[in-house]
């Protein structure tokens, strides 16, 4: 006889034997009478106890012995590992099983939990085979639940990206009505007495295709800041026409010292009718490669993966946004223009870009980034098969699936020399080509095409000057690096001036003094 303490007072138990416990077991769980008293031996269960402070362990270790006991037949301890081993791996590698096909397709309605698992196993007395089965088909619908639930919120987090903040729709609302009603913010941009830098050559000039007001004036300030000589900076903003009293009054009420800032939209350019067919003609094929890759994407069926993540990228509004677009004319834009810097709207410029100004070429007409800081032809997520269908036979033949591309969004321009290539001519050559092939040769976006077009007319340069890959829920750069960095850009998804902003995001992007009227009147709706 043995006893225990428990809080209700000295409680005791009879130790039978193996044999005996065995016995009992097997009555207990497979027959006889749910009341009947077992006499194997002693005469005495194994454990015997009227108290009613421990009947509910009791029923928990009675449940659970017989649980195993019908799972495993009562096996000892060597054999049921063996038979559970060789289940579970029959489990894992079987593909035609007539049981695991089965349990698995019957699995929406198998359990879902592990308590439910056990009173599957329990009531329906399966053997060691079905259990592995079922355990199998419960840990994969749960991985699948959790995929897809990972996958929605990539989806819902992309989606996020693609709107425009009240705060930053406010803004530009504010601004279009002091164009209206204040004649400062009509004033001339430049002053009179600056208007001949717009086309002086000795003057550093920068260019900006944008219609969001708060990314532009982040760009100019940041570039204005950390250079040695902003009394040589030239920003030539080209925005549409439905910005363009926003942006206008915001730089004519807010003049900036030293540099000129020069805002024009694209209704006020008088291009050749020709020039305007084709950019309308280029639009609608970018169209039609975004549409033809949303309704594949749509068909796709594939896991959430951060292989997979980038796919969404390509559905961004910018990929058929004009202004992201026109870059491929910028000498239509700027015909007195030989050299230009090019900075897209989503850049932070952290140190002085005056040396890029007299940057050698080499007699190309481009000056990019090719490889990222972690050394020469590393450009993780950057290589030609990121970018271009390579099943295609077209793009098969004439690329190198795993060469570096260049970044766009800090670019070094000829524009002279450009003038004097074709390039622009083979870029429509491509959209046609693209439109002749169903819209499949390359993702959606403004740098595969250009890519094909600047072919051998790119001159690399170092690759701090542009450290790209910022805005990305898997951010590709270390502090170390973003810290080196001239130019650092936010060309994933989250763009700074979003709530779902990069931890990275710049102070200069927030603004809240000028948020905060816009801030006040919608929480007072």
């Amino acid at each position: 006889m043995k006893f225990y303490i428990s809080v209700t007072g000295i409680k005791r138990f009879t130790i039978v034997s193996r044999l005996q416990r065995r016995r009992f077991w097997r009555r207990r769980c497979f027959g006889g009478d749910e009341g009947e008293e077992f006499t194997g031996g002693g005469g005495r269960p194994p454990i015997v106890s009227p108290d009613v402070e421990v009947a509910g362990w009791i029923t928990i270790a009675v449940s659970f012995r017989c649980m195993t006991w019908r799972f495993f037949g009562g096996s000892d301890a060597a054999l049921l590992r063996e038979e559970l081993t060789r289940a579970l791996l029959e489990a894992t590698t079987s593909n035609d099983d007539e049981v695991g096909i089965r349990i698995v397709e019957g699995s929406i309605s198998g359990p879902v939990s592990f308590d439910d698992l056990v009173k599957d196993m329990t009531l329906n007395r399966q053997d060691i085979k079905a259990f592995a089965f079922k355990t199998k088909a419960m840990i994969e619908k749960m991985e699948q639940i959790v995929k897809t639930a990972k996958w929605q919120e990539s989806i819902n987090w992309h989606l996020a990206s693609h709107g425009v903040p009240k705060s930053l729709n406010c803004l530009s609302l504010q601004f279009a009505e002091e164009y209206a009603i204040n004649a400062v913010a009509r004033s001339r941009l430049p002053r009179p007495q600056y208007v001949y830098r717009l086309t002086d050559p000795s003057f550093h000039h920068v260019v900006l295709l944008s219609d969001n007001l708060l990314a532009v004036s982040v760009v100019i300030s940041s570039t204005i800041k950390t250079s040695s000589n902003p009394e040589k900076l030239v920003f030539h903003v080209v925005t549409d026409k439905k910005t363009y009293a926003s942006m206008h009054a915001w730089f004519a009420i807010n003049p900036i010292d030293y540099a000129v800032v020069e805002v024009k939209g694209l209704h006020q350019y008088d291009w050749p009718h020709e020039v305007n067919i084709a950019v309308k003609e280029m639009l609608e094929i970018h169209h039609q490669i975004w549409n033809h890759k949303y309704r594949s994407l749509k068909k796709e069926d594939f896991e959430y993966g951060k292989e997979n993540d980038h796919k969404l990228d390509v559905l961004s509004p910018s990929s058929i946004s004009l202004l992201n677009h026109l870059r491929i004319y910028l000498p239509e834009l700027f015909p007195d223009l030989n050299k230009v810097v090019f900075l897209d709207d989503d850049v932070v410029v952290q140190h002085d870009l005056s040396p890029l100004w007299d940057l050698d070429l080499n007699q190309k007409v481009v000056g990019a980034v090719f490889d990222s800081l972690c050394g020469p032809d590393c450009c993780p997520g950057r290589k030609y098969k990121d970018y271009f269908n390579f099943t295609d036979p077209i793009i098969y033949s004439n690329m190198d699936q795993d060469r570096c591309g260049w970044l766009y969004g800090m670019n070094v321009f000829d524009l002279k020399r450009w003038r004097n290539t074709n390039v622009t001519a083979v870029y429509h050559q491509w959209l046609k080509l693209s439109l002749n092939s169903g819209f499949a040769l390359w993702h959606p976006g403004a740098l595969p095409p250009a890519l094909l077009a600047f072919e051998s007319h790119v001159h690399r340069i170092d690759p701090s000057w542009h450290v790209a890959g910022l805005g990305y829920r898997y951010p590709r750069a270390d502090k170390h690096v973003l810290e080196a960095a001239a130019v650092v850009h936010f060309s994933g998804p989250a763009k700074p001036w979003l709530e779902i902003g990069s931890p990275e995001r710049e102070e200069g992007f927030s603004l809240q003094s000028l948020l905060r009227p816009c801030s006040s009147v919608y929480n007072s709706i």
